[in-house]
């Protein structure tokens, strides 16, 4: 049995719904290797999977369906971000507003456990400083008290190809982004940690154990012991398969594809480029069995290039590279 991750890689509730539920139907789906472009078939029949663990910025095409899955045996969470920063920043997200409604209906339909809040990432500017965050984490978590029981949170890492965003991003806008120390981190996450303690949610540090201290746990975003809480009757063990350095997430089988999300944020590890972004989803099928796939693929049977070959190890991939 795997989880399914849907998706680090792109929202698939916000723009590939209709994909993933036709892929639900038919009980399977093709992911690609980011590299070797090998493609692997994954079973979606509810006794192959373990769970559900969905990614998304906005999930109202998938919640009327979710019935459905629960109906049929799934067993899932929401990974949901909320950060609310400026245009510049966060180029086509949803309006702030309509995210929280939609976090808020979502846990109500679903629960508080099933829906946690990704905070993520913290990034410090001129623009967005310490008091900037204290005051956009307090809005947001009075709004989302109740709904959920969990804030993830991290501060962004400036990749090469994110440093290349940011810095065309700073340019355009006169922002000056910061690299915050360690100690500084501290503080923040200190102050922000007694705002979410005051409203009954728990910080989870996600990849930077520096952070985890009194009242900030140590995040497993993939959380087998979270999905035992959700259904106890789940008895499997799996491997430890971290995407980078700190990270706690159990293995899982992702689903996505890179750069296939639109909403346009400039820190993004997994969308460098918005165009290339947006032709795909102008390219997607949501007939095929892959949700996306490169040029070289098209016309082609993906069954016929399924991988048979019983893999050693589990494939780790880390999707900060690509």
């Amino acid at each position: 049995m795997k989880i399914i991750s849907a998706s680090r890689r792109t929202d698939i509730p916000a723009f590939y719904s209709q994909w993933f539920l036709n892929r639900i139907e038919a009980e399977f789906c093709h992911r690609l290797n980011p590299v070797s472009k090998q493609v692997y078939r994954v079973s979606l029949r509810p006794e192959d999977c373990l769970a559900i663990v969905f990614w998304t910025r906005y999930p109202r095409q998938l919640m009327p369906y979710l019935d459905l899955l629960k109906n049929r045996g799934y067993c899932f969470y929401f990974h949901f971000t909320i950060t609310g920063y400026k245009k510049a920043i966060e180029n086509h997200n949803p309006p702030l507003k309509l995210a929280i409604q939609a976090f808020q209906e979502l846990s109500q339909q679903l629960s508080s456990h099933q829906v946690q809040w990704r905070y993520d990432p913290i990034i410090l500017s001129n623009i967005t400083p310490e008091s900037y965050h204290l005051e956009q984490f307090d809005y947001l978590s009075q709004q989302l008290e109740g709904y959920t029981q969990r804030c993830y949170f991290s501060f962004v890492d400036f990749y090469q190809k994110t440093e290349r965003n940011l810095g065309k991003v700073a340019r355009q806008n006169q922002i000056q982004f910061q690299h915050p120390t360690l100690e500084k981190q501290k503080q923040l996450v200190e102050k922000i940690r007694d705002i979410a303690t005051s409203r009954g949610i728990t910080l989870y540090s996600c990849c930077n154990d520096q952070l985890v201290g009194e009242g900030v746990e140590k995040a497993h975003c993939i959380d087998f012991d979270l999905l035992q809480k959700l259904q106890p009757d789940i008895h499997h063990r799996l491997k430890a398969a971290p995407t980078r350095q700190d990270c706690g997430c159990v293995e899982s089988a992702d689903i996505g594809v890179y750069e296939t999300c639109t909403f346009g944020c400039q820190y993004c590890y997994a969308t460098n480029n918005h165009e290339t972004a947006v032709k795909r989803l102008q390219e997607h099928d949501p007939s095929d069995t892959v949700l996306w796939r490169p040029p070289e693929l098209f016309g082609i049977d993906l069954i016929t290039r399924e991988y048979t070959k019983k893999q050693k190890k589990t494939e780790i991939i880390n999707p900060f590279l690509f």
